[in-house]
């Protein structure tokens, strides 16, 4: 098991290259490497006990590999080949593919990670691969988003790994378990990086214009996957750590508040979209316990949604309550939107539940504030007008196999946790939703209210850091 594991987190980086050489397999070989990796995360189901490896013994340097690791690598896996099958007839280069499963590999490195240096170099190159994927069009937005990215991503992970050397410092280790004991310095610089790159809270308000801007498929890959290389460093941390766990769900909290709130005002689909990406990150860091389950559900529903969304003739909500779009984009788009809102019958439903009976007794009342906000931003896309049209349109030729994909992956994961279908887990999300689409009709529906963009700005974003910074040291010297 553990050469075989070395072997795979290898793999996609000797792919990645093996693609420059042969480009006309690059969409078989890319599609490969994602379908290996979901059979090795469906195998971490059936492993009874975490497997560990020691690569640098006196370094700290650790690999992890258990369940939660599993639902990660797994949504990175699924995500991978829909976005793969959706460009498949699309005339991408052997370049894109090559950077898609170099991120690929680079994310699932993440996911594996249990010491703070080689999380470093993960998602240093997650980074990188990121940003060529965000400016692979070329265009001079495109250069511009990417290079914005680019630049905010570093200068966070500039401050994590000075954190990272004060826990070595400290422990001569750079293992996650260091942070007990360490500075509380090294707490609030490698906290600010893990925010910055996972787009938590007022640190991941760089996330709207990267995700809403970005190709298509980059956004999938960005909003399913890549954000969530930031997040599960504070899930494993906070379960490893006791006393971190209380700040990861408080940020948890003001996360899902924080991006529904603009979600729900927001007039721009794909945006809404991206602001709902930081909401729903929120929910994963309230409870670390349950966080994989939720992780795996959210990364199928939203890669789904922004392949839907790439399609629908217009981004702007009012337009699209005037032009009909196709019934059957429309079905895809509502099963999405069910799943994310916590309909019973898709997974969203279960991981809602699961996580709500893992709360803390003081993050119950903003957590279902955080779900009623949910359903008022999806009955945008639930209620939008539709008709059957003959001919696809608009719609690529990979777009179906990719959503159906993707939503019979929000399908099949019910099996995750079927004791949630009580009658009383089941009228409580409903309750919520009903109340969340009545809002919507009576207040959103007709509101002009337009949230300003100020903090998203270049310069306003490395102010936020440094305030955010502030407030870790405040914290944890507290």
């Amino acid at each position: 098991m553990s050469t075989l594991t070395i072997a795979w987190i290898a793999l996609p980086f000797f792919v990645g290259f093996i693609i420059y050489l042969l480009p006309k397999l690059d969409r078989y070989l890319a599609l490969g490497m994602a379908v290996a990796s979901a059979g090795y995360a469906l195998q971490l189901f059936t492993k009874r006990s975490p497997l560990t490896l020691q690569l640098l013994d006196n370094f700290g340097v650790t690999l992890a590999i258990d369940q939660l690791s599993g639902y990660f690598i797994l949504t990175n896996a699924l995500v991978t080949t829909a976005v793969i099958l959706y460009c498949w007839h699309s005339g991408k280069t052997a370049f894109f593919y090559a950077q898609t499963i170099i991120l690929h590999g680079s994310v699932n490195a993440a996911f594996v990670c249990s010491d703070f240096i080689s999380l470093y170099v993960a998602l240093e190159v997650i980074g990188i691969a990121a940003f060529l994927l965000i400016a692979y069009p070329r265009t001079d937005r495109s250069i511009w988003v990417a290079l914005r990215y680019l630049f905010v991503s570093n200068v966070a992970m500039l401050f994590y790994l000075i954190g990272a050397v004060l826990v070595y410092q400290t422990h001569h280790s750079f293992a996650f378990a260091g942070l007990r004991g360490a500075p509380p310095e090294a707490f609030a610089l490698i906290f600010l990086g893990l925010l910055v790159k996972g787009g938590i809270f007022v640190s991941g308000l760089w996330l709207p214009l990267t995700h809403s801007e970005s190709e298509t498929p980059v956004s999938a890959l960005l909003s399913g996957v890549v954000v969530k290389a930031g997040v599960y460093p504070l899930v494993r941390c906070a379960l490893v750590l006791d006393e971190i766990d209380p700040i990861v769900r408080l940020f948890g909290v003001g996360t899902a508040l924080l991006g529904v709130f603009y979600a729900i005002f927001e007039k721009d689909t794909k945006r809404m979209l991206a602001f709902h990406t930081v909401s729903q990150l929120g929910f994963i860091l309230a409870a670390p316990k349950v966080g994989g389950f939720y992780a795996l559900t959210h990364g199928l529903v939203k890669s789904a949604l922004f392949l839907i969304a790439g399609i629908l003739p217009s981004r702007n909500f009012k337009e699209l309550q005037q032009k009909p779009i196709d019934t059957g984009v429309w079905m895809a788009l509502v099963m999405a939107s069910f799943s994310i809102s916590g309909f019973p019958m898709l997974s969203g439903f279960g991981a809602k539940v699961l996580t709500t009976k893992n709360l803390m007794p003081w993050q119950v009342i903003a957590m279902n504030f955080a779900a009623l906000g949910t359903a008022i931003s999806f009955a945008k896309f639930i209620f939008l007008p539709h008709e059957r049209r003959e001919g696809q349109g608009n719609i690529r030729p990979g777009f179906w196999p990719a959503t159906i994909l993707l939503i019979g992956g929000l399908i099949l994961a019910n099996v995750v946790y079927f004791e949630a279908y009580t009658i009383a887990n089941i009228t409580k999300p409903l309750a919520i939703i009903a109340v969340g689409w009545v809002a919507y009709f009576l207040i959103i529906r007709r509101s002009e209210l337009k949230l300003p963009r100020v903090l998203e700005q270049f310069e306003h974003l490395i102010g936020g850091m440094s305030l955010m910074l502030i407030l870790l040291f405040w914290m944890v010297f507290a």
